[in-house]
């Protein structure tokens, strides 16, 4: 078994804790030695019979035999974590859900954690440090750049392009053929009917943006 580190403590790590558990259930395969946050409140605590270990700086004492994975929701956030981290040279894993059907023409960067009940059918491009959620649907020909988060229920369907750091609400439906700028949020509930620039936040049916901001 490859031991494993989650990167954050809050509920998505606890979440992927869990997912960690139903990928051992079928095939031995990570040894979880626990979570690593910046918050000194949850130094020592145990999460779901979990330790978190320290702070980041905890990872020091590694050796590059033990894999990370970020379980840090918010896109930015995630980015700036993983960039922090990424000079200990410790390689990051990817956690895919055993009953996610996917093709084999599905291709993956590193750090991608995909939950339960996700659908990925082919030609699809993965970057780094993606988050799909609970029951999501991929169509063909899709790209998924870095550091996206796509929260749970969401249909994406075939050749949309996903810039990094885009955030996808629960519930969401992108139309065929679609573009997402860097650093663009989606509010749940919203139908994506045609491209959203980059850094702005968008909602509705169809969704258009209601605000930008910085990068």
């Amino acid at each position: 078994m490859k031991p494993i580190v989650i990167i954050g403590a809050g509920g998505l790590a606890r979440e992927v804790a869990w997912l960690i558990e139903e990928i051992n259930a079928v095939r031995e395969e990570w040894e979880l030695l626990g979570y690593v946050d910046e918050d000194p409140v949850k130094h020592g605590i145990k999460l779901n019979n979990y330790k978190v270990l320290g702070g980041l700086q905890e990872l020091n004492a590694f050796s590059n035999e033990v894999h990370l994975v970020c379980a840090i929701g918010d896109p930015t956030a995630r980015k700036r974590v993983v960039e922090k981290v990424s000079s200990l040279g410790l390689p990051f894993a990817n956690l895919v859900h055993p009953d996610v059907k996917m093709s084999s023409l599905v291709t993956m960067g590193q750090g991608n954690i995909i939950c339960s009940s996700n659908i990925f059918t082919v030609n699809i491009t993965i970057g780094n440090h993606n988050i799909i959620n609970l029951a999501c649907t991929v169509g063909h020909d899709v790209t998924m750049n870095n550091y996206c988060t796509v929260f749970p229920g969401v249909n994406i369907s075939g050749n949309v392009v996903l810039h990094d750091s885009v955030s996808i609400g629960t519930n969401t439906s992108i139309i065929q053929g679609i573009s997402i700028g860097e650093g663009t949020i989606i509010e749940a509930g919203s139908v994506v009917i045609r491209d959203l620039p980059p850094h702005c936040t968008a909602v509705g049916v169809p969704a258009k943006p209601i605000k930008f901001h910085h990068k």
